[in-house]
Parts: structure tokens; sequence; C-alpha cells
């Protein structure tokens, strides 16, 4: 799976609004609350495929202390992290989006070297962090191939929980002929030529106002190692719980033209929109002083405050995965990982336990019944499982908050979300996203929670 193929993430409602109008004779229509209707027996199950992802993570005092140091240490306590002992040194970044040039105190951590379980054609990082005002953090990734030789070291981002010391940032054109870095993801250019990355190390480059005790608090880092085949349809799963979580519902639509500066308002927040709603499940919320820059006129306030606060401003949106993974562990005791999972099973598994999940994929109008509109990329938020199997999902792309819940057939969206290839609208052979979903879930999780992480390939 590349994304080389498929449209930016960032069109995702240009691109639901259009097939939806196409369909309904230029008017775009709603998509129904209500069940859709089952017209056939659900197909067959067939033997769960064989795990094809590798996430790896580092948590834990002792994971800290097993990296290498240069003017950072580890911090202990309720939740270990990493911060700025004594800065290594000073550098100047010029901020490319807004031509600003400061200079910095640094210091680095270099992880162990991980060798992934699942040689992979795909690596996405994500990382849990504190940034106060005067500091920010860079992400690095550098992997050996196959064949032995080593991937120069790519930047994976630039962030900052804010936005007023640097502009947080991808940085995509990075390459070096067999793999290059798109948005949020390493990817091996040429997949079928058998090359695969068979290791990787993570660098943390963590920046501070010189002369301060200021100092970024990094909670979590890891990555998610991939190699998923080419397939247009996958196997079906067979039901397994009838459960339904109480997360609350929030319409990007609702928001549409609000702060054209995050990626043209509201209509293409479906990401930040969806981690708003688990946020908020978890229990937490931005304060009134958060959310002071927000017109008080418009309803949901914290979503504008997601959408700001998630941007990427090179990528010009706010579907980064890992910025959307990483602005949720800003709130107290929470953490974000990306990742994939490989069947509805896995699904099942997080719902039973009380995890709701953000999921991405994309689909033409036809191929989801009930859905009333075609994506090129979207995420939603799925909250549980009705007593036929079939999917209940918060919805983003909605008219009105009433309107977000949606129910939709468990074998249609199963397809939809873990397939890699599938036909647009004009009938050529694009990406589809593989499961890539993001996890939110405590700091400090329940044994229930923790053994349904770990099944699906989560350490805690």
């Amino acid at each position: 799976m590349s994304r080389l193929s498929e449209p930016s993430r960032r069109t995702v409602l240009t691109a639901a609004v259009a097939t939806a109008a196409a369909a309904a004779g230029g008017a775009a229509v709603p998509a129904a609350a209500a069940p859709p209707v089952r017209t056939e027996a659900p197909a067959r199950p067939e033997r769960a495929p064989e795990r094809l992802v590798d996430h790896h993570g580092w948590t834990s005092y002792a994971d800290w202390c097993g990296g290498t140091f240069e003017g950072t240490r580890a911090q202990t306590g309720k939740r270990p992290g990493l911060v700025i002992g004594s800065p290594a040194g000073t550098t100047d970044y010029t901020d490319p989006h807004t031509g600003r040039t400061a200079t910095w105190e640094y210091a680095t951590w270099t992880s162990p070297v991980h060798r992934l379980a699942v040689p992979a054609t795909e690596v996405v990082p994500s990382w849990n962090a504190r940034t106060p005002h005067g500091t920010w953090l860079q992400i690095e990734l550098k992997g050996t191939y196959s064949d032995g030789t080593d991937t120069p070291w790519y930047v994976m981002g630039r962030w900052a929980s804010g936005d007023e010391d640097i502009r947080r940032t991808s940085l995509d054109g990075q390459q070096d002929g067999r793999s290059s870095v798109w948005t949020d993801t390493f990817a091996i250019d040429d997949p079928a030529s058998g090359l695969r990355l068979a290791s990787y190390r993570l660098r943390l480059t963590l920046h501070r106002t010189p002369g301060t005790r200021l100092t970024p608090t990094v909670w979590r880092v890891g990555a998610m190692g991939s190699d998923i085949p080419d397939r247009f349809t996958v196997p079906s799963s067979a039901p397994g719980l009838a459960r339904e979580l109480d997360v609350p519902r929030y319409s990007q639509e609702t928001h549409k033209g609000q702060y054209p500066e995050y990626d043209n308002g509201g209509e293409a927040w479906c990401s930040p929109t969806s981690s708003q709603m688990i946020i908020e499940y978890w229990g937490r919320k931005p304060t009134a002083e958060d959310l002071a820059w927000v017109n008080p006129e418009y309803a949901d306030p914290q979503v504008c405050h997601a959408a700001r606060f998630t941007y990427d401003y090179a990528y010009e949106g706010c579907g980064n995965w890992p910025f959307n993974a990483a602005y949720a562990a800003t709130y107290q005791d929470l953490q974000g990982v990306v990742t994939r999972l490989g069947s509805l099973t896995d699904l099942e598994k997080l719902i039973a336990a009380g995890i709701p999940v953000i999921t991405s994929q994309s689909f033409l109008a036809a191929e989801l019944t009930g859905a009333g509109y075609g994506t090129a990329g979207h995420l939603m938020t799925v909250i549980g499982f009705t007593a036929d199997g079939d999917v209940i999902a918060n919805d983003p792309n909605s008219p009105t908050n009433e309107a977000v819940r949606r129910v939709y057939l468990r074998r249609e969206w199963e397809n939809i979300w873990l397939r890699t290839k599938r036909y647009n609208a004009s009938g050529k052979v694009v990406s589809g996203t593989g499961g890539v979903c993001y996890l939110y879930f405590p700091a400090r999780p329940t044994s229930r929670q923790r053994a349904a992480l770990a099944e699906v390939g989560v350490r805690v």
C-alpha cells in the first residue's frame, strides 16, 4: 500500500460532498441515521489472517534507560518520561512556515534498535508528550533494509502542542531512492521488489529556550511497522460482540466555514472531530481558558480547538495521524497511538474493554449502505456493534450532532476499512488504508483494557 496513488486526506469532504451531490443530482444527501436493511446473509466467516503488523513503544523507565542519552535524562514517577538534563548544545531553526529564525538549546535520546517482527513496507511513528511554551520536539527514524544497508535519518515530524514557538510540521520530499516519507509515513518505494525495512531506531531531539529550565516531557514514543499485501477484499469475520459505548457525538459539518485557515474549515475536520469525541469519552476537555480564542457564537468550540492543535502546516490539514494521537495525549493521563488492526474481531476486543476506536477508510457511495457519500479518505469513531454484528459508528460527516450515530453493515464496513486497493469513481485503482486506526486510552488502563490492547499488539 502506498499513498502515492491516493488523493490527500485533506480532500475527504470535498470528495464526499462531490460524490453525494452527483448521486442526488446536485444536492448533497445526508446519510440516514436508521440502521440499514440487511438484504442478504453475511458472508461465511473465514480463518483470521496472519497478523501483519508490528507495533512497538518505549514507555517505561527501563525503556528510556535502554536508549542513548545526549543531554537528556529519564524521569521516574507514576508516568516515567524523558526530559532535558544538561543540554548538548544550541542550534538555530528557521521555521519554514513563519520565516522566523531562533536559537534553541537541545538534547537528544536515541532508542535501541528495534528489529521488526514483520519486515515492513510502511512505518508510522507516534509519540505522547507535553511541550510547555518555549519548548518543542523533533522525531526521526533511521532503519536498516532487509539487504543490510541503512536509510538516512528521516525527520518524521517537528511538533509542539501549541503553535506560538514553532508551527508543527511534517516534511514531505525526503527520500533515498529506495524509500520516501509521505507526511506521517515512511514507505518503501517499490514493495514488489521484495525490499523491506528490517529494523529501525527512533531519535528524539528536545528543544527549549536558551537559559531556561524548561523542558518537554515525552512519555511514550514508538512506531507501527506493517506489510499489508495488496488486496481488494479481505476475509470476513464472525460477529462476536453486541455492545455500544456512550461516546459524545460531534458533527464536523456544524463547523463548515469556521476558521478556514485550518484546512478550509469544519467540512474537512473528520480527524480532529473524531479525536475530540474520544477525548471527552475519557472525561477530558479543554478549559474555558483554552477555548477563549474561539468565537463565542460557535457551537462545540472544543472541535475548533482540536482542529487548530492537530493542524500540520506542511500537509495543510488536520489529518496527520500521529499529530492527532499526540494531541489526545496532551490531556491529563491519556495515551494515543497509531496502529493497524487485522479484523473487526480485533476491534471487538477493544470495544468489549471499553475502548472506542478511530478508523480510517475510503469508499464509493455505493460501497457503504446508508452513508450517502463517497470519500478518498475519512475518519470515524467506532463505538460498538449491534446484535447482528453490524458496526455502530459516530460518523462526523453528518449534518448535525444528533445524526452522527450510524449503523453500517458489517461486511461492507470491514472491507472498506481493511483493504489496500480499491477502484475510485473514475475506475482507477487507488489505495485503501489497510486497517489504520487511532487508539486513545488511559495512562493507567484497567487490567481488562491492558489485556485487550496487548491482544491487538499494543503494549502499555
